[in-house]
């Protein structure tokens, strides 16, 4: 198959939409960037990379690095996080407080952001404070996405942090069901410094590919989890990926992925690719509006879904 002739096109294709998103202005640091921007990336299974467009941008991860952070915490604690969260669709905003007022501080899945919250709140329970928990988390996205130079934006953290209240309500409120054990400031920091992860879709592409091999790094060989957890992530992945439209992008895209408010996209083609977009206009979901159709491009010209 002509994967870069596949990229060329959707290029080509999508570019009448690039003025239609909108930027996630709501996060200052994130309101300025260019939103007719867009690069689209693949990297199979034997490290061959396709790309087009702005492949190479980086840009703010955001609620993609919920995946990373999910990743680590199955691999510590494994079917005990359950107690901790649900793995069902939300139905509802990815920052809504009504839905965890009613099911008792209990996050309805890793992938809204009061689960990926209360996943960070887990992950320093294992690895502790004072930066550590931090440290571990790039010390994997660098691991799988096999570039050493990954770090966060602290200007883009730290304006997340100035406008985080309604992040901050959720932490306490799960704290307040003694669902959440450490600090809630620090957790609530913690997790918007592995939000503001910077990468570019040819990182996230190669960073997907244990998700794509049972849990093994198909390149390095390295073992990161265990082929059941790979089989739940993706799961999780598909069924609430895209917060309120996970079922729309399931529909039209027909892969596991993972949005962010940045405007990138990860996909999972199993056992043979991963796959990453990036365009910063979103749709009102708040998921990228050229990345979600060009996915949908890319799985009807190539028949490759997981449907």
């Amino acid at each position: 198959m002509d994967y870069q002739a596949i990229l060329n096109d959707i290029a080509d294709e999508i570019r009448p939409f690039l003025k239609e998103g909108k930027v996630a202005d709501y996060i200052p640091a994130l309101a300025e960037v260019d939103p007719e921007q867009f690069g689209m990336a693949l990297t199979l299974f034997d490290g061959t990379q396709f790309s087009v467009g702005d492949a190479e941008t980086l840009f703010s991860i955001q609620s993609i690095s919920k995946v990373f952070t999910f990743t680590l915490a199955l691999n510590f604690y494994g079917t005990d996080m359950y107690k901790r969260i649900g793995r069902e669709p939300s139905g509802n905003p990815f920052n809504s407080l009504v839905q965890l007022e009613y099911e008792h501080g209990i996050p309805r899945n890793p992938f809204i952001n009061a689960g990926a919250i209360n996943v960070t709140d887990a992950l320093l329970s294992h690895y502790g404070d004072d930066g550590n928990t931090l440290h571990e988390v790039l010390t994997f996205i660098r691991s799988i996405a096999d570039e050493p130079s990954i770090d966060y934006n602290e200007t883009v953290a730290a304006s997340e942090m100035d406008h985080g209240f309604r992040n901050l309500a959720l932490a306490n409120l799960m704290k307040s069901f003694n669902n959440l054990d450490n600090d809630v400031q620090e957790v609530v920091e913690t997790y918007f410094k592995h939000c503001a992860v910077e990468m570019d879709t040819k990182m996230l592409s190669r960073a997907m590919l244990y998700l794509a091999n049972h849990g093994v790094d198909p390149i390095t060989g390295t073992v990161h989890i265990t082929p059941q957890q790979a089989k739940r992530i993706n799961a999780v992945m598909l069924t609430c990926g895209h917060y309120d439209a996970s079922g729309d992008f399931a529909f039209h895209v027909g892969l596991p992925g993972k949005s962010g408010v940045g405007g990138g996209i990860v996909a999972v083609i199993p056992k043979l690719m991963g796959l990453a977009v990036w365009s910063p206009g979103l749709n009102a979901q708040g998921n990228s509006l050229v990345g979600t159709k060009a996915l949908e491009l890319f799985t009807t010209k190539t028949g490759l879904s997981v449907f």
